[in-house]
C-alpha cells in the first residue's frame, strides 16, 4: 500500500510553484537568482465593482441607452468623468462615481472595477529560477532542509530561527517574548493563549513555529499578519522529535515559513525552508511511497497522534482493532519502546 511521505529531511532539491491568483506579469528571467523577499511577479485587481444602471437613470430604454453611453471596456475613467447624457430640453447625465475601469458594457448598464491595488508574488525562497509560468508566476528551485506541517495560518515570510523551545513539549507564553525576539522567526511548542499571539505581532516576529494551538485560538491565529505553522496539530501536542531535532539544530539560520494551508488536492503543504550550500545535484523528494518494514511512519490519528515509529511489520489480510472495526495494518514499535497496532491509512512515511 501507498502511503504519502511528511517530508522532515535535513538536505533535498526542494521545486516550489509561485503563482498569482490572477493573469499579471512576471518580473523575472529563466535561471536568474532570487531572494526570499524579491517581487517575481504582480498584477492590478480591484477591491470592488461599481454597477451603472444608465438606463434607469436616464429613464429610457437599454438599446437607447447603449447608444447615449460613451465609454467602452477597458477604458480608465476619473472619477466625475461624463459617460452618458440624456436626450431632450433638460438632459440628464451619468458620470463616474469614483476613479476606475470599464469592464462590461451593454443592456444599458455599466459596470466599473474600482478601488485598484497591486498585487505583489514574492518569491517565498531563496533559489533559481528553473520556469516561467507566462502571466501567472515562475517556478523556483533551492536546496536545503525541509520540515513540513500539518496547518498554517495563509501567512510567508523568513528570518533568522531562534529557539524557545527547550524541549519539544514546551509553553510558550507572552512573557518569554521580549524586544531581543524582534525580526525573527521563533521555534516554540505549544501556544495556549491569544496574549502570546498578540504579544508576538506587537514586536514584531516573522513567524512562529510552534508543535500545537489551542483550537480557540484558531480565528486569532488567522488573522495575524505573520507566518504560524504547527508541526503537530491543535491541542497540548508536543512536537514530533524529527522535527525538532532537525529544527532545533539549524538555530541562526535563515529559514521561510510558508505557512500555506494543508490541500491534499493541490499538494500544498505549511512547511519550513532552510537553504543550505551544496555543490552536488540531489535527489527530487517523492510525495508516496509504498509501505515496508523498517520504514519510519508518523501517527495521524489519535491515541499517538504525531508521534514517530518504525513499522516491524505489515499484517497479512485485514486486522480487528480495538474500535471493532477491520482493517489493513501495521505493527508500529513507537519511540517511546510501546508497539501499538494501526491501521495503514493512518500511517504517514517520515523522509
Amino acid at each position: 500500500m501507498q502511503a504519502p511521505v511528511h517530508h522532515i529531511v535535513g538536505l533535498t532539491s526542494i521545486v516550489r510553484e509561485r503563482l498569482l491568483p490572477i493573469s499579471g506579469t512576471v518580473l523575472v528571467r529563466l535561471n536568474q537568482k532570487v531572494n526570499t523577499s524579491d517581487v517575481i511577479a504582480e498584477a492590478n485587481w480591484a477591491r470592488e465593482h461599481v454597477l451603472l444602471d444608465i438606463a434607469r437613470i436616464l429613464g429610457v430604454s437599454s438599446s437607447l441607452a447603449d447608444r447615449l453611453i460613451k465609454c467602452k471596456v477597458d477604458d480608465r475613467l476619473a472619477a466625475s468623468t461624463e459617460i452618458a447624457v440624456g436626450k431632450g430640453l433638460f438632459p440628464r447625465s451619468v458620470s463616474t462615481p469614483r476613479e476606475g475601469r470599464v469592464v462590461v458594457v451593454g443592456g444599458g448598464q455599466v459596470l466599473m472595477e474600482v478601488g485598484e491595488s497591486k498585487l505583489e508574488l514574492r518569491a517565498g525562497i531563496s533559489g533559481t529560477v528553473v520556469e516561467i509560468i507566462p502571466n501567472r508566476g515562475a517556478v523556483i528551485q533551492t536546496a536545503g532542509a525541509l520540515v513540513q506541517g500539518v496547518w498554517g495560518n495563509g501567512r510567508i515570510d523568513s528570518g533568522l530561527l531562534v529557539n524557545l523551545a527547550e524541549k519539544p513539549d514546551s509553553v510558550l507564553t507572552a512573557e518569554r517574548l521580549d524586544v531581543s525576539m524582534r525580526g525573527f522567526v521563533i521555534l516554540a511548542g505549544i501556544v495556549k493563549d491569544a496574549e502570546t499571539l498578540k504579544a508576538a505581532a506587537d514586536l514584531p516576529v516573522r513567524g512562529l513555529i510552534l508543535s500545537s494551538l489551542y483550537p480557540s485560538l484558531i480565528p486569532q491565529a488567522r488573522e495575524m499578519r505573520y507566518p504560524i505553522l504547527l508541526t503537530d496539530g491543535f491541542g497540548p501536542l508536543p512536537m514530533n522529535s524529527a522535527a525538532y531535532k532537525l529544527l532545533s539544530t539549524n538555530i541562526k539560520r535563515d529559514v521561510t515559513v510558508n505557512a500555506e494551508a494543508n490541500d491534499r488536492y493541490s499538494g500544498s503543504r505549511p512547511e519550513v525552508i532552510i537553504p543550505l550550500p551544496v555543490s552536488t545535484d540531489l535527489p527530487a523528494l517523492h510525495e508516496m511511497e509504498k509501505l515496508a518494514p523498517g520504514l519510519q511512519v508518523r501517527m495521524r490519528r489519535p491515541p499517538a497522534i504525531g508521534m514517530i515509529g518504525s513499522i516491524i511489520a505489515i499484517k497479512p489480510g485485514l486486522t480487528t482493532l480495538l474500535s471493532g472495526l477491520r482493517a489493513h495494518a501495521a505493527e508500529i514499535k513507537l519511540e517511546n519502546g510501546e508497539t501499538i497496532v494501526a491501521p495503514l491509512v493512518n500511517l504517514e512515511v517520515v523522509g
